[in-house]
């Protein structure tokens, strides 16, 4: 840059979109309210996750201005750290009634509901944070990263592990070919957490008064409210609302390794253990698949395992592992119900094994042959701010909002979209059926084997909903 951008000024994220891996977005200025006036933010959903979302979005000295919740209980709530923050339960309300009043949005709502939220606000100028995954469909992720190039607006998904110098070194491990080529990928997890593998509950009990039951629906089909079913948490696992385990986790405990291997674009998944989907209505309580990647860009090809719900990786393999974790394992095995989860990078000249959700920590293995490794030199930026893990990446998105952090943000939309479109087509795996392998068209967004699968790539919205 040769000079600072206005208070509005913001990166571009237009970088990613066509490239394999992450590089620095290019700079903008926007013209705007004068920069003595600061930025201004409105949070959807701040219940849950959306709670510390907003409060870390505040302390980097960002007024919130607006606030919306569609349970009228965490409002009010939110609404007392907040005071001069309007309050909604429709986000489109609150987009439309603040307008110019707002530079930065951010959502953190069940999945169904993010691209709506997500794209009303970047077509209206503003900086968007929105939680993990990004998207419910595979469609609306793909709408996601190209909405924000066209309005050249700063955005961020909510996979805070990016943050971490862990993670950010442990991709710079791995490309430096310290482990050799990569043919197989493993990554395992204790979720899920929350109901998955039942029918929908027959009947229907009173709305709450406090509780916007259509603004929760949003763009999904209606159906009869259920006390204690779906609002608030369980959600995730039920097929209309959220993207279960794999959803879930996967944007968390897969990020180190797509970043690192630019594992985008599948050719094919197959579920090779899966229940399938209960009755249309939920995820299953636990599946295995596994996605195949061509070579890219000097990579070779490879294929990535994916374990959930107690499922776990072959005994030759987790026999190599350090022996805590190992015991850890095997108790695993034979029913502890204290599940583990990891990702193992395989490669031909060694192993690389984190043990953290958010690839922020790694050992190399055979740990032997390691012994006095010498890192690669640093090629991925660092994040000055000293914080914890979701606050750091709360400055990287806040600073980039302000221009005044030159990187950009490293989990925009172009980087985020990819990841998260990638991770979906799991899903359509766990509907095609065990063992049933899907050759996917990543370009076009299809299945070219199992076009029956092909309506669940997208969703027809509900009216008032639409993107």
């Amino acid at each position: 840059m040769t000079q600072k951008t206005s208070r509005r000024g913001f990166i571009g994220t237009t970088a990613a979109l066509g490239t394999a891996f992450w590089v620095a977005p290019r700079s903008f200025a926007k013209p705007g309210r004068s920069a003595l006036q600061g930025l201004t933010a409105a949070c959807v959903g701040v219940g849950g996750k959306g709670d510390s979302d907003c409060s870390h979005i505040s302390d980097q000295d960002v007024e919130i201005v607006g606030i919306c919740d569609v349970d009228r209980r965490t409002l009010a709530k939110k609404g007392k750290e907040f005071t001069k923050a309007a309050q909604f339960t429709d986000f489109r309300e609150m987009l439309d009634k603040l307008g110019d009043k707002v530079d930065i949005v951010t959502v953190s709502t069940p999945d169904h509901t993010h691209a709506a939220a997500a794209i009303k606000a970047m077509k209206m100028k503003k900086h968007v944070y929105c939680q993990k995954p990004m998207t419910w469909s595979i469609r609306e992720a793909r709408m996601m990263r190209e909405v924000a190039a066209e309005m050249g607006v700063v955005t961020q998904m909510g996979n805070q592990g990016t943050s971490e110098d862990g993670l950010r070194e442990a991709v710079e491990v791995i490309r430096s070919g310290a482990i050799g080529d990569v043919a197989e990928i493993h990554v395992w997890t204790n979720r899920p957490i929350w109901p998955q593998g039942v029918g929908r509950p027959p009947g229907e009990d009173p709305i709450p008064d406090y509780l916007d039951w259509d603004s929760w629906i949003g763009p999904a089909a209606m159906r009869p409210y259920k006390e204690g079913i779906y609002h608030s948490f369980k959600w995730r696992g039920w097929a209309d609302f959220g993207t279960g385990a794999l959803g879930d986790m996967a944007c968390h405990t897969t990020n180190m390794p797509v970043m690192a291997l630019e594992l985008w674009d599948p050719i094919a998944v197959t579920a090779v253990k899966n229940p399938g989907i209960f009755e249309n209505e939920t995820y299953p309580g636990s599946s295995t698949l596994v996605f195949e990647f061509p070579e890219r860009n000097g990579n070779v090809a490879c294929k990535f395992y994916w374990y959930d719900g107690g499922n776990l990786p072959p005994e030759d393999l987790t026999a190599q592992l350090p022996e805590g974790f190992r015991k850890r394992i095997d108790k695993q095995r034979k029913g502890d119900p204290n599940l583990t989860s990891a990702a193992l990078i395989v490669g031909s000249k060694g192993m690389l094994l984190s043990e953290n959700d958010y690839g922020a920590q790694y050992t190399l293995l055979p740990e032997p042959d390691f012994k006095g490794f010498k890192k690669p030199a640093q090629s991925l930026p660092r994040i000055p701010f000293k914080g914890g893990t979701d606050e750091r990446q709360k400055w990287e998105f806040v600073q980039s909002c302000r221009g005044e952090y030159e990187p950009g943000t490293m989990s925009n939309f172009g980087y985020a979209g990819r990841l998260t479109e990638t991770i979906l087509v799991g899903n359509l795996a766990v509907r095609a059926g065990e063992g049933q392998r899907i050759e996917w068209d990543a370009k076009n967004l299809v299945s070219t084997n199992l076009p029956d699968l092909n309506k669940y790539v997208a969703r027809e919205y509900r009216e008032g909903w639409t993107l």
